[in-house]
């Protein structure tokens, strides 16, 4: 998969990268990135010598049929991972165990802390769970990534990529042994969540938001339901007028009508 999707990725869009000598040559280590594009996953791989893994809905996984099976192995070719969540709490566990078992094996993980894409280009509030209970359970390094212009590549609504050099720049690795048992302390896994986002953020330059982006999305989505709503309402409105416009006008020729004189 890296000399296919990856070697076409370079070859096409040619990325450029900075701060490669900070991913470790072996052993584990998370790499926590910003989350613009569905392509970062497969972007950040390209650019890398080692296999990162990220995590995945497991839809994309066990769907029947000829189309199941392949769109199963382009997944596991570019080291997504599936997770079930259909849990009692969902993804969350799932991909903290997840995560767990791939830095045990001395592999690199990949995680968005955002836990979404980004709505609109700017870095949201991270989320304090994975991130930061992977980090201290298995005592690995974090590395901050930033992912840049890669939601420029393909917008919402458009079906061809455009050709353009989108960027990645890595950080140095963040030490949080110190912290290690304390992976059930909230105000911990917020310590942890917030320092790499700060880092993200300098390495990104994106406006930082202290919320959530799946909030975001809500009220974006919220927002747009009431305008269309408005707009139905508006139509509606404009619709009755006309008619009891075209109706007063009938009364007023019919009335006309009626008179010996026809005013």
């Amino acid at each position: 998969m890296k000399v296919t999707v990856g070697g076409s990725l370079k070859l096409a869009f040619r990325p450029w990268v900075e701060g490669l000598e900070h991913i470790p040559a072996e052993g584990p280590a998370i790499l926590a990135s910003n989350h613009l594009s569905f392509s970062d996953s497969f972007f950040l791989p390209a650019v890398l010598d080692r296999k990162v893994t990220f995590i995945a809905k497991a839809e994309y996984f066990n769907t029947p049929g000829v189309k199941g099976r392949l769109t199963a192995a382009f997944f596991k070719g570019v080291g997504q991972l599936p997770v079930d969540r259909s849990g009692a709490r969902g993804a969350g566990e799932a991909a903290i165990k997840s995560g767990i078992e791939v830095l045990e094996r001395g592999e690199l993980f990949g995680i968005y802390p955002e836990g979404t894409r980004s709505p609109d280009g700017r870095l949201y509030r991270g989320k304090p769970g994975g991130l930061a209970r992977v980090a201290l359970a298995t005592g690995a390094p974090v590395i901050p990534v930033a992912m840049i212009d890669t939601e420029k590549i393909q917008p919402p609504g458009k079906v061809m990529p455009k050709l353009m050099r989108p960027g990645i720049r890595i950080g140095e690795p963040l030490d949080f042994t110190r912290y290690q048992g304390m992976e059930h302390d909230r105000f911990v896994l917020r310590a942890v969540t917030d320092e790499v986002m700060y880092e993200i953020m300098k390495l990104s330059g994106q406006e930082y938001v202290d919320m959530y982006a799946t909030a975001m999305k809500r009220q974006i989505a919220e927002a747009a339901k009431a305008e269309k709503e408005a707009g139905k309402a508006a139509k509606a409105a404009l619709a009755q007028a006309e008619k009891e416009q075209a109706a007063k006008e009938k009364a007023e020729r019919d009335r006309s009508a009626e008179r010996p004189d026809g005013r």
